[in-house]
């Protein structure tokens, strides 16, 4: 990402690419398990998205509130931002995720960092695709739990949303911040 907060200004990448910036001395991920990460994107690429290339970006809270803010005109962090150009192949658009927002969703829901992003990194790409949760009548839904199935994750987004959604009340609900697809 540049200095100004826009990640296109990087010539598109040949491969699915994941670049790590800006996060705290304690992740919880290890080396090894970035090195994993780098090899989920390309399982990614080659599995879910027909060879097509994208750019993740792990980084800070901080990082993506000002996303949000800029992107969406929300103002807090969330955990992952798509930023899909519309192309059904070749370069589909980047994705940012925070570290923070997966610590704290791996601990809620019991599983690794490492299981979280790899979580938000299907999801997101899913929006890259062309998906999206709030207007496709269940196909992401579907879709995510087809490849979180295949992919041997736990638990997604769309179905954990919709299983904290029946256990809050409905102010909390509508208070509550999600993945958000933003467009360029």
């Amino acid at each position: 990402m540049s200095p100004e907060g826009d990640l296109s200004s990087r010539a598109a990448p040949k491969a699915a690419a994941l670049l790590f910036r800006a996060l705290p001395s304690k992740t919880g991920i290890s080396v090894p398990e970035k090195r994993a990460l780098k090899d989920f994107t390309q399982v990614l690429s080659a599995r879910v998205a027909g060879s097509s290339t994208f750019l993740c970006l792990i980084t800070n809270d901080r990082e993506l509130h000002r996303l949000n803010r800029q992107f969406l005109g929300h103002d807090y962090p969330t955990d992952v931002l798509s930023f899909p150009t519309g192309e059904r192949s070749g370069d589909l658009g980047e994705m940012a995720i925070s570290i923070g927002r997966a610590q704290e969703q791996a601990a809620l829901f019991g599983h690794s960092c490492f299981d979280e992003i790899r979580i938000l990194m299907l999801h997101g790409l899913l929006h890259l695709i062309g998906f999206d949760h709030e207007r496709d009548h269940g196909q992401m839904a579907r879709a995510e739990r087809k490849w979180r199935a295949a992919l041997g994750l736990p638990p997604g987004l769309i179905a954990r949303s919709r299983q904290i959604s029946l256990r809050r009340p409905a102010a909390a609900r509508a208070q509550a911040p999600r993945s958000k697809e933003a467009k360029r």
